[in-house]
C-alpha cells in the first residue's frame, strides 16, 4: 500500500503505516534493484542504513527481503546517520547504490527513503521513474545475501585524515536523540574534542525536544548549556544528521545563511572567485556577503539533491542552505554532512581564535523571520502557488519576481518568498526587510493574498 504523493521531488517521505507500509517497502526494494540493474547493466550491490525512528526496524527488514528475494546483494550498514550512507558510496568500490531510511526532521509518525544511486542521490525524473518500476512491479529474479557492515571505522579515520587533532575550544553538542547519537562521541574524540553532548540517546519517540536544531525553540536546552559552560559553540543536529543547527558563545540562534557566511568568508581567501551556491531561502544579505568578499553567488532550487547537483555542475566548492544542509566539496564529496561542517565551522573557530559574532563583523542588521510553515493540503499548496505566480505575472508593480522555487518577490527595502514544501502538506514563507516597519509591510502584503487561498 502507498499513496502517489510520497514520491516527492527528492527522496520517497510520507507517514508510516499511513501513506505507506512494509509491503510498499518491499516492493521498494525489488524495483529499484531492476532500477539499478537497467541503469547500470550490473548485478547491484547495495548498502541499507537507518535512523532511529521506532518504524524504522521493522521497514528495513522488509526493504531488505524486497533486494535480497530478487537477487541483489546487501550491505546492512545498521543505525547511521544520513551522511554515514553517503560515505558508503565513496567508500565501498562494489556499491552500486543505496538506501537510507529516515524521517530526517519530520514528526516521529513520519519516514522514509533517501535513494543513492553511483555517488549521488536520485531526485526529480529519476524519482518518478523509479515510481513507475514499482506501479509496474518490475524486478529482477534470484536470491542473495545481507551482510552486516559497519562503516563507521572507516568514517571516523577519514575524517582524521582531513582534520588531525583539532584544538578543544569547547563545544556543546545536541543530538536531539537522532542518529547523530551513534556517532558524534567517536568521531569527535577521535579529533581531540571531547564535547559535552545533549540527549545523545537515540530515542525514535524524541522525548527531549523535536529533531530540527534550525527551528529556535529546539535548541533552548542548547542556548543553556553553552552559555553554562562558557563553550565557544552549541551544534545542533537533526533526525538523521544531513541538517546542522548553530548557537554562539552568547547562546544566540545563528541562522543556516548566517552559518554560510562565516564558511564562505574563509573558503573565498583560499578558493577567491568561487562560485557558491545557495537555495532561495537564504537572506539577500548573504548573496551580498558572497559578492563582498570576492565570491560569485548563485541562488537555486531548495532541496538536498537538487543544492548537490548544482553544486557539481558549477564546480563550486560550497553551498547551502537556510534549512542547515550544508554541503562542502572542497575538502569533502558535496554531501550533506552535518557532523563534517560541525568540525569545520570548529576548525574556523580554533584557527581565527574569534567568536561567532566576530566572524560575522559587518554583515549589515536585518529584520527577518524564520521559515513560517502554514498547513494546507497535498494538493492546495502547489495551487496556492501557482496562483500567486499568476497574480505576480499579471500585476505590475514596483518589485521584481523569481519564479525559480516558489514565488519570491524583491522590493528595494527586502523580499518576500512562498514555496510549497517538498516533504510536507505545508506552504513555506519567509520576509525580510531592512526596517521593521519594511519587514511587516512586505509580510502584511503578501499574507493578504495567501490567506484567502488556504
Amino acid at each position: 500500500m502507498h499513496k502517489e504523493h510520497i514520491f516527492r521531488e527528492y527522496d520517497i517521505r510520507g507517514v508510516y503505516n499511513t501513506d505507506f507500509d512494509n509491503d510498499f517497502a518491499r516492493q521498494l526494494g525489488k524495483s529499484y534493484g531492476a532500477f539499478l540493474s537497467e541503469k547500470t547493466g550490473k548485478t547491484p550491490i547495495v548498502t541499507v542504513g537507518y535512523d532511529a525512528r521506532l518504524s524504522s526496524p521493522q521497514i528495513v527488514e522488509a526493504l531488505i527481503d524486497g533486494f535480497t528475494s530478487t537477487g541483489v546483494k546487501v550491505y546492512n550498514l545498521g543505525l547511521i546517520t544520513t551522511p554515514m550512507s553517503y560515505f558508503s558510496m565513496f567508500h565501498m568500490e562494489d556499491v552500486l547504490g543505496g538506501i537510507m531510511v529516515t524521517g530526517s526532521h519530520n514528526p516521529p509518525e513520519y519516514n522514509g527513503f533517501k535513494i543513492s544511486m553511483g555517488k549521488t542521490t536520485i531526485f526529480g525524473p529519476q524519482i518518478q521513474e523509479l515510481k513507475n518500476f514499482i506501479n509496474e512491479d518490475r524486478k529482477l529474479t534470484g536470491s542473495a545475501n545481507v551482510e552486516s557492515y559497519d562503516i563507521s571505522d572507516a568514517y571516523i579515520e577519514t575524517n582524521k585524515k582531513d582534520f588531525g587533532t583539532m584544538k578543544d575550544i569547547g563545544v556543546v553538542l545536541d543530538c536531539g536523540n537522532g542518529a547523530a547519537g551513534a556517532i558524534v562521541k567517536r568521531l569527535y574524540n577521535a579529533m581531540g574534542i571531547n564535547p559535552t553532548i545533549l540527549f545523545e540517546e537515540p530515542d525514535g519517540n524524541f522525548p527531549n525536544h523535536h529533531p530540527d536544531p534550525t527551528v529556535e525553540e529546539n535548541v533552548d536546552a542548547l542556548k543553556a548549556e553553552v552559555v553554562k559552560r562558557g563553550a565557544k559553540i552549541g551544534i545542533g543536529f537533526d533526525g538523521d544528521a544531513d541538517r546542522i543547527g548553530l548557537v554562539d558563545h552568547n547562546g544566540r540562534f545563528i541562522l543556516g545563511d548566517e552559518i554560510m557566511m562565516i564558511v564562505c568568508r574563509d573558503l573565498l581567501q583560499s578558493n577567491p572567485g568561487a562560485k557558491i551556491i545557495g537555495d532561495v531561502k537564504c537572506s539577500d544579505r548573504l548573496y551580498q556577503d558572497i559578492e563582498k568578499f570576492g565570491g560569485k553567488p548563485i541562488m537555486w532550487k531548495t532541496g538536498h539533491s537538487l543544492i548537490k547537483t548544482k553544486i557539481k555542475e558549477e564546480k563550486a566548492p560550497f553551498g547551502g542552505e537556510l534549512s542547515g544542509h550544508i554541503f562542502f566539496s572542497d575538502r569533502n564529496h558535496g554531501y550533506d554532512d552535518a557532523p563534517y561542517a560541525g568540525l569545520r565551522l570548529i576548525e574556523i573557530l580554533a584557527k581565527t581564535g574569534k567568536t561567532i559574532d566576530e566572524l560575522l563583523e559587518g554583515v549589515p542588521s536585518s529584520f527577518n523571520t524564520p521559515e513560517i510553515r502554514l498547513e494546507t493540503t497535498e494538493e492546495n499548496k502547489v495551487k496556492l502557488v501557482k496562483s500567486l505566480q499568476d497574480h505576480f505575472n499579471s500585476t505590475p508593480g514596483d518589485y521584481s519576481v523569481n519564479y525559480i522555487d516558489g514565488v519570491r518577490v524583491s522590493y528595494k527595502d527586502g523580499w518576500a518568498l512562498v514555496r510549497s514544501s517538498n516533504t510536507q502538506p505545508v506552504i513555506t514563507m519567509r520576509f525580510e526587510s531592512h526596517t521593521e516597519e519594511g519587514l511587516k509591510r512586505i509580510q502584511d502584503s503578501m499574507m493578504e493574498l495567501v490567506n484567502p487561498l488556504l
